[in-house]
Order: structure tokens, then C-alpha cells, then sequence
């Protein structure tokens, strides 16, 4: 999982000292409502019916294209004089235009027959003249019937002709439609699958450092423990969060602090270089949590130092490839060597609305080292859909000129693309010295984004 998540966690090292941290726009989507992905469809299932939606799609396009050839094809022939039903239609249309004029010529033998029979002068010429009238009334009757079957061929003939292209363009018609179709389909999946790599805020995911102390004498070394809590309905992926920093401490110089945390078999160091993921969980379930081993030494410094402590977890369901706990924030001491530290309590978190329990932006959530942690619930093996989980490189570290004594540095590890102009954002508040680090919260989705689960 690489979703990035390092730029405030960054901003924030910069200017340990009290700072308050800010929203400019919302970064995540709502809540996670309790019981709401039972009826969903799984992450896999969103990018696999966007998938078959895509390809429909395609599919479609090229359908069309085709039945756009296949039309021009079919109305071109069907006008061409050799096609059957063109030659039928023209054929009987010419048969028709006889029979008109026959039955033309026999109303016209009739009329002269009229004429004929009103002008006889005796009984003769009327006799001879009624029986040409007779005759002729009967070629116009016979003229009339031909007529009729002439037209009425002729008329079911084009019918036939009009059908075919209707038909021609009622085909590509249903293309066009299973087209209109295929398109509002293939963004419904989009939007869906877009919608599920939006960062949701998990409340429920909680991290705890346990006796992590409010005063570190330096050359003496502290353990503590960070746990990871889900207080979820639904099994997570989970990839803790760490970031233990002093302030002043710019990139590429060695860090103040020591810090080592235990996969069970031996200590793995934190390279100090900004948020790091450690001890990936691959099946949490809900109400399990998993204890982390760390342990922190610190060099010994000219004078006291504060330092600062960021615990989370970033995690992944079957249903969303983004999901964020809120983030802990612990502020101690760091002291020279010799000096005494008092009665031995342990830092407390921030509370929430103060600079503490809010997350504050884009970091790059991966498989740490892939070691389980020692300790806590039972892991179980992760589902069939996230046995193919792919871990996405992180991007590189963005780094901002210092401030004041210290050097106040904004380091981004593994922030995407999309992140770099945050990390602008952010290295700016810190050069102007405002006292305030305006650390944007952004939704993150895409390709550098999620994983498929």
C-alpha cells in the first residue's frame, strides 16, 4: 500500500515547537460508517467490474464503427439498380406507369365513344356507335384492374425496398444506443472505483505509545511500546506509522536520535529521514491489536531540545485501499547527558483539536519491511483478494531551505506527484517563519495511490 501521507508528518518535525495544524480542504472521505461494506462490493470487484466496463466500452466503439461501414455499405447496394429489391421496385414502378397510361388511353377510347354515339344520325350509326362504347368501357375496366395490381405491386416493391433500410439503420441505431449504454456504464464503474480510493478517516484504528517518557537524558536508552488497536467492525491490513524527530535536525544530518524497533527476531533501525512504516500486519481483525517493540537513544546535545513523536496506522480492507487512523502526537525532551530528569512520567498525546489527534496530510502508507510484530493479537493469513496486494515504490524525499538556527527542514518521503506542490505549500509557511505550518490534507487515488486488493 502507497498512499502518500509524509508531508505534514515532515512540517511538523520542522517546527516542533508549539504549531498549529490546519485543514485548507478536506482530505478524506467521511468516516467509515460501522456495518456499511457488508453490502458493498470489494475493491477487487469495483476495479474489476471498471475493468469489464472499460472493455465493454471499447468493444462498443469498435461496434460502432463497424456498423457505421456496415451501413454505408448496405445503402450504397441497396441503391444500386443490380440489388433485388431496388431492380423489383424499379421494375414494377415501370409496370405501374403502364397500366397508367393504358387505363389513360382507354378513359380516352371511352370519351371518343360518347362523342361517336351523340352524334349518329340513325339507328344504324347509333347501334354500331353504342357497341364501340361497350367495348371500350370494358378495355377501361380491364385498364382500371390492371392498374390497381400494378400500383399495388409497385407500392410493396418500394415497401420492401424502404424496409431494408430502415432495417440498415435500425441496426446501427441499436449500436449507437448499446454505445450510450456501454459509455454511462463504464463511468458509473469509474466513479465507484474512484470513489474507494478515496482516503476514508477510520477513527476506530487507534495508536498508543506506552511508556514512551516526557524527558530523554542523552546515552540512556528508553523502551516503549507502540500499539495498534482495531477498534473496527472489519478486518484491516495494517501498516504502523512512525516519526520521531528533534527540532532543527535538516535533512542528511545525522539525527539527534537512535531509534530501533523489534520484529521478534532482532532490532531494525528507523533511518530517522522522516515517517516510516514498520511492523506491517498483514490481517487484523476486529478488536485485535498488535504490539510494536521500540527502543530510542539520543546523542547528547549542547543544550535541551524538543522533540517530537507521530504514531499512526494507515491501513487497507477488501473494500477501500486507504484507510487512515488518527494520528498521535507525544512532545518530550531531549536532555544532555548528566542531567536530571525528575519523577519518571511518561509523554501523553496531544488532545484532539490540539495539534494532535488531527491528521495532517499526505504520507506514503507501504509494507515497511514486511516483518510481523512481536508481540499483540494473533496475525492471520490476509484474504484471497489481498493475497495479490501490490507495494508501490514510494517517491522521493522534497527538502526546503532551513530556518532560524536550526535549519527547519520539510521532508515529503513517498509523497506522489500530486504531493510536490504541498510540499511547496508547507516549506513556504516554514521559510516565512510564521509560527504556523498550513499542512493540506489530500485525497489521494490513481495509480500511486492504492494497491489492488
Amino acid at each position: 500500500m502507497k498512499i502518500p501521507r509524509s508531508l505534514a508528518v515532515a512540517a511538523a518535525v520542522a517546527v516542533v515547537t508549539p504549531v498549529a495544524l490546519f485543514s485548507a480542504a478536506p482530505a478524506f472521505a467521511g468516516e467509515a460508517a460501522v456495518g456499511q461494506t457488508q453490502d458493498q462490493p470489494t475493491y477487487a470487484e469495483l476495479v474489476k467490474a471498471a475493468e469489464d466496463a472499460g472493455k465493454a466500452y471499447d468493444l462498443a466503439v469498435a461496434a460502432k464503427a463497424e456498423g457505421r461501414e456496415e451501413l454505408e455499405a448496405t445503402l450504397e447496394e441497396l441503391d444500386s439498380d443490380t440489388h433485388p429489391l431496388k431492380a423489383a421496385a424499379l421494375d414494377t414502378a415501370k409496370a405501374a406507369k403502364a397500366a397508367a397510361d393504358a387505363k389513360a388511353a382507354a378513359e380516352k377510347a371511352v370519351t371518343e365513344a360518347k362523342a361517336s354515339l351523340e352524334a349518329a344520325q340513325n339507328d344504324t350509326e347509333r347501334a354500331e356507335a353504342q357497341q364501340a362504347l361497350d367495348s371500350a368501357e370494358g378495355d377501361l375496366a380491364k385498364a382500371v384492374t390492371a392498374q390497381q395490381l400494378a400500383d399495388a405491386a409497385a407500392e410493396k416493391a418500394q415497401t420492401a425496398l424502404d424496409d431494408a433500410r430502415v432495417a440498415a439503420a435500425r441496426k446501427y441505431s441499436l449500436l449507437e444506443q448499446a454505445l450510450d449504454k456501454a459509455l454511462a456504464d463504464k463511468q458509473a464503474a469509474d466513479k465507484a472505483l474512484a470513489a474507494a480510493k478515496e482516503c476514508v478517516r477510520e477513527a476506530g484504528l487507534t495508536s498508543l505509545a506506552i511508556g514512551l517518557p516526557s524527558k530523554l537524558v542523552a546515552g540512556t536508552t528508553v523502551d516503549f511500546t507502540l500499539r495498534v488497536t482495531n477498534g473496527t467492525t472489519r478486518t484491516l491490513t495494517v501498516d504502523p506509522l512512525v516519526s520521531i524527530h528533534v527540532a532543527g535536525e535538516g535533512a542528511g544530518t545525522k539525527s539527534v536520535l537512535g531509534v530501533e524497533w523489534s520484529d521478534g527476531s532482532r532490532w531494525r533501525p528507523l533511518s530517522g529521514e522522516g515517517s516510516e512504516h514498520i511492523a506491517h500486519v498483514d490481517a487484523m481483525k476486529p478488536g485485535e491489536h498488535s504490539d510494536v517493540k521500540l527502543r530510542m537513544k539520543a546523542d547528547s546535545p549542547a543544550t535541551a531540545k524538543d522533540a517530537l513523536a507521530l504514531f499512526a496506522g494507515d491501513a487497507s480492507d477488501a473494500y477501500r485501499p486507504c484507510v487512515l487512523g488518527p494520528m498521535k502526537r507525544y512532545d518530550f525532551q531531549v536532555l544532555p547527558a548528566g542531567s536530571t530528569t525528575g519523577p519518571g512520567d511518561d509523554a501523553e498525546p496531544a488532545q484532539p483539536g490540539d495539534r494532535g489527534d488531527a491528521r495532517p496530510g499526505p504520507v506514503t502508507p507501504g509494507q515497511g519491511t514486511g516483518a510481523r510484530p512481536q508481540g499483540g493479537a494473533a496475525q492471520q493469513a490476509t484474504q484471497a483478494t489481498q493475497a495479490t496486494q501490490a507495494t508501490q515504490a514510494a517517491g522521493a524525499a522534497q527538502t526546503a531551505g532551513g530556518v532560524g538556527d536550526g535549519g527547519a527542514t520539510l521532508a515529503a518521503t513517498g509523497s506522489s506527484s500530486a504531493t510536490l506542490p504541498m510540499a511547496a505549500v508547507g516549506a513556504g509557511a516554514v521559510v516565512l517563519g510564521a509560527g504556523a505550518v498550513a499542512a493540506v490534507r489530500r485525497r489521494t487515488s490513481g495509480s500511486g495511490a492504492a494497491k489492488a486488493l
